[in-house]
């Protein structure tokens, strides 16, 4: 496995590769859910990209970034381990030189949700993958879909801006006990990780209840909110039952829809989602 820091380097050694090039980019401190998108990508292509860059400009004010959990180390032996040929780990003045002016902004789909929770969240995600992708020049790229507005925003802007990628959707990896994996659990001390557990909960109810029939977008949302609730570490920031493709809130009957939601667990924010549909109703993206 091959470790380049500097753009020139990555474009040398990207040329060489061999083959369909699938690409994983991620912001480190990597997980079993980082891994299963590396072990797509090994099995879809004959060579293997990833990135590690904690991309400053998707992070608001008073948002993490500086307490962001970072392993450099441990990252790329993970990695290395799980077959991946080539890492970029950029800095932030590689990626964003004095002078950068240049931002991508997906209108509609990024202003529900985390849009609306996190402003200017998506121009920094638009921004850093369209980069990642014009130095990489991968054929594939892998995103999980715990981070479900994440991939709609990122398929919007590859099929806006013509980019010759196909985006590959990835299930979310889940704990033993069903909780998403993700970075930010490490910040969780042991009632706030058990407390966590709510959030898949509530999902799963409604999934329940979707499948026993119960096709009303209010009610499933109810459903949610009735578990949370219970759950005297949680504050929820949004409930939502929306289109899976363009993540507007649904009313009334449903036969395919992206329940999410955000909710804090202690300091801790935490998302999670499913995509409920009818059976014969359900068209894949990837």
């Amino acid at each position: 496995m091959q470790i380049v820091t500097a753009l020139e380097e990555l474009r040398e050694v990207r040329l060489r590769l061999p083959g369909l090039v699938g690409f994983v980019p991620t912001m480190g401190y990597l997980h079993a859910g980082h891994m299963s998108l590396v072990k797509q990508a090994k099995v879809e292509s004959a060579s293997v990209v990833a990135s590690i860059f904690v991309n400053p400009s998707q992070f608001g004010p008073q948002e993490d970034f500086a307490a962001y959990p970072r392993d450099l180390e441990r990252d790329l032996n993970l990695l290395e381990a799980a077959g991946c040929d080539l890492v970029w780990t950029p800095t932030p003045e590689i990626m964003y030189p004095s002078g950068h002016q240049t931002w991508i902004t997906v209108e509609e789909i990024t202003k529900p949700l985390e849009g609306a929770m996190r402003p200017g969240h998506f121009r920094g995600v638009a921004t850093v993958v369209a980069m990642l992708f014009n130095a990489v020049q991968p054929q594939r790229a892998y995103f999980g879909q715990k981070d479900a507005q994440q991939l709609a925003v990122i398929r919007r802007m590859t099929r806006d801006l013509n980019f010759s990628i196909k985006i590959i959707g990835c299930p979310t990896m889940r704990e033993s006990d069903g909780l998403a994996m993700s970075s930010r659990n490490t910040y969780l001390n042991p009632a706030e990780r058990q407390a966590a557990n709510v959030l898949y909960l509530a999902l799963s109810i409604a999934k329940v209840a979707f499948e026993n029939g119960q096709r009303e977008a209010e009610k499933l949302h109810q459903t949610m909110s009735e578990v949370l609730v219970k759950e005297p570490l949680a504050r929820v920031q949004y409930i939502s039952c929306a289109d899976p493709d363009s993540l507007q809130e649904l009313h009334g009957r449903v036969e395919r829809a992206l329940l999410s939601m955000a909710v804090y667990i202690g300091k801790t924010r935490l998302i999670d989602n499913i995509i409920l549909f009818q059976e014969g109703n359900y068209a894949s993206h990837d």
